[in-house]
């Protein structure tokens, strides 16, 4: 029994075994999902670029594109005939289903001058401050473009405008030579674009409404991917004079002034038009209007509340003559000594109500437009053979510009800080400068961007290219329509004018083949009166010999005369008489003999 108690007791050891690691849980590795590609904002500056004027850039992102700016330029002085330019339309033709709408910046020409030949074609709506949108109708009225399916907005400093599924844009007030003008904000998908329009900074502005410096600022702080900036003045160190400083100019030369004042100003500029209002009622003047534009202009400002002047201080100008002399301020267009404006017709006595006499005292108060100094001086030497005394620019501080200097220019790359930077407004080396300046600023050199018109630049969050290249070139307008700049129209004014042209009549007795009479020459343009005649009689004789050494035949000379090898022949002989290559008509006759039944001769028909 012991034995058995004490096997119980016995105490067995079992064996531990080793404990299992847990086993791993088995994960299957997806495949790596190819990465979508960025999708890019387009930037398409169709205008404005390595150029003054016609300012206008498309911007494009998915299925939503928008238009800032449509301006217009003048015609170069190779451009006989013409009466603007405009952006070329090929790409926004192209993608018409995308335009979400247009943005403009400000009221002047070069930046809605376009509109009406692009309304004709294209129907969408249009955002600008209150005096642009009511320029721009007027302008549509003229033009007799049907507001039909085109909408017109009104937007302030502040607005945000939804376009598409892709733009939100802002309007940020600055300071130019015209009412309502705004810089643009335009968030995208890919960041925030800051365009300048045109602007300078100017702390005692006329309606005292200064530059939104602070909501720039804000922008830079939040993060700016693209910065376009404009460029005119690049190239003028320090700051731009504020516009006040042209109104205490007008005060002293309003105290001086015995008779008549007669200020000349670019219609648009609602604020030197103010100064002079004002300046005229300060001495006691009642002022008038002349030239088209200036009294449409006038009546919007007026009507919008722009204008601040007594009651009675406008006169109509056929009253002049019921006032005396030293009451008057004449306010007139022709401040770039255009052909027909109202000042241009004084000075050379062909305005209907007034003539300038010994005692007036006109002002030009802008700057020559760079190649139109010669029209300009031909005006103030009119002027002053009449016995007024002129004052423009380089006399007394009668204007100032409305762009920023480059101090005005670091200041907004300062706030702003973009990553990127494109170069707009100017011609190429006030690009360059430009482009110098904001790698001066910061700005990495291969981030900035000279751009030509047409240029398509790519836009990512990181990245910025030129991908391609689209349709960007300059259609001229005449009287007629579009001209192509390669068009014959265009290449024949251009001979024309450089070396007239001289009309050849040949008649053909249809019954020998040969000449009836020697060839008759006309010309115009080719040669001086003196010597007419005898360069005539050479080129008569010289074509005549030409047709008898080819042995023309009757029925051939037509072909014979149109042929290269006749032109360039009768040509040479003009040059080496006369040094002249003018164009060449020639007109082919036939004359045969009648017979009736009876085979009687009745002379030549």
């Amino acid at each position: 029994m012991a034995q058995q108690e004490n096997a119980r007791r016995k105490v067995t050891h079992r064996q531990i075994e080793p404990k299992k690691e847990p086993q791993k849980r088995q994960y299957r590795v997806a495949r790596k999902r190819p990465e979508k590609p960025e999708s890019k904002l387009k930037i398409i500056p169709l205008g404005g670029l390595t150029e003054i004027g016609k300012n206008m850039t498309v911007f494009e992102y998915g299925n939503d594109m928008i238009i800032i700016d449509v301006g217009m330029s003048f015609p170069e002085e190779n451009m006989p005939g013409i009466d603007c330019v405009i952006p070329d339309f090929t790409y926004v033709r192209n993608n018409i289903s995308k335009l979400r709408g247009i943005v403009l910046t400000h009221g002047h020409e070069d930046h809605i001058g376009s509109l009406p030949y692009f309304l004709r074609e294209f129907k969408c709506p249009i955002y600008s401050g209150t005096l642009t949108i009511e320029l721009v109708r007027h302008k549509l009225e003229e033009e007799r473009v049907g507001l039909e399916g085109i909408r017109l907005e009104k937007c302030k400093n502040g607005d945000h405008i939804k376009l598409g599924n892709n733009f939100d844009v802002e309007f940020i007030r600055v300071n130019h030579s015209i009412a309502d003008a705004y810089a643009i904000a335009l968030k995208t998908p890919v960041g925030t674009i800051v365009h300048s329009g045109d602007f300078k900074i100017d702390f005692t502005p006329i309606n005292g409404k200064t530059i939104n410096l602070q909501r720039l600022g804000e922008l830079g702080l939040e993060g700016v991917l693209m910065f376009m900036c404009e460029s005119t003045n690049v190239e003028i160190e320090g700051f731009s004079p504020s516009e006040k400083q042209v109104g205490e100019s007008f005060k002293q030369i309003f105290r001086k002034a015995s008779g008549r004042i007669i200020v000349a100003t670019f219609s648009s500029h609602i604020h030197r038009m103010q100064q002079i209002i004002s300046a005229a009622e300060h001495y006691g003047r009642h002022v008038c209007l002349s030239g088209r534009s200036m009294v449409s202009v006038f009546k919007i400002a007026n009507s919008l509340g722009y204008i601040d002047m007594k009651p009675d201080t406008l006169i109509d100008i056929s009253a002049i003559d019921n006032y005396d002399d030293n009451k008057i301020v004449i306010l007139t267009t022709g401040s770039q000594a255009e052909p027909m404006s109202a000042l241009t017709r004084m000075a050379f006595d062909s305005h209907r109500s007034v003539d300038i006499r010994q005692g007036d005292t006109v002002i030009i108060s802008a700057d020559p437009i760079p190649g139109n100094e010669k029209p300009i001086y031909r005006v103030i030497n009119e002027l002053y053979k009449k016995g007024a005394h002129v004052i423009y620019q380089s006399m007394a501080s009668v204007h100032v510009s409305g762009h920023a200097y480059q101090k005005e220019l670091m200041m907004l790359h300062n706030l702003i800080k973009p990553k990127f930077f494109i170069p707009i407004h100017g011609e190429y080396r006030m690009l360059y400068l430009h482009k110098e300046m904001a790698v001066s600023l910061g700005t990495p050199e291969e981030n900035c961007f000279i751009l030509g018109n047409g240029d398509v630049l790519s836009l990512g969050r990181n990245s910025a290219e030129i991908t391609d290249h689209v349709p960007a070139q300059a259609v001229l307008i005449d009287g007629s329509g579009t001209v192509d700049a390669e068009d014959r129209v265009l290449n024949d004014r251009i001979h024309l004018s450089e070396d007239g042209c001289l009309a050849i009549a040949l008649t053909v007795d249809d019954s020998t083949g040969d000449l009836a009479c020697p060839p008759s020459i006309n010309s115009i343009g080719c040669f001086d009166g003196e010597s007419t005649e005898a360069v005539h009689a050479a080129i008569s004789a010289k074509c005549a010999n030409l047709l008898k050494s080819a042995g023309s035949k009757a029925g051939s000379v037509e072909a014979f005369v149109e042929k290269r090898a006749f032109r360039e022949q009768l040509k040479n002989f003009v040059a080496s008489k006369t040094s002249r290559r003018p164009m060449i008509i020639c007109n082919v006759s036939h004359i045969s003999p009648y017979y009736d039944d009876d085979d009687t001769y009745y002379g030549d028909t």
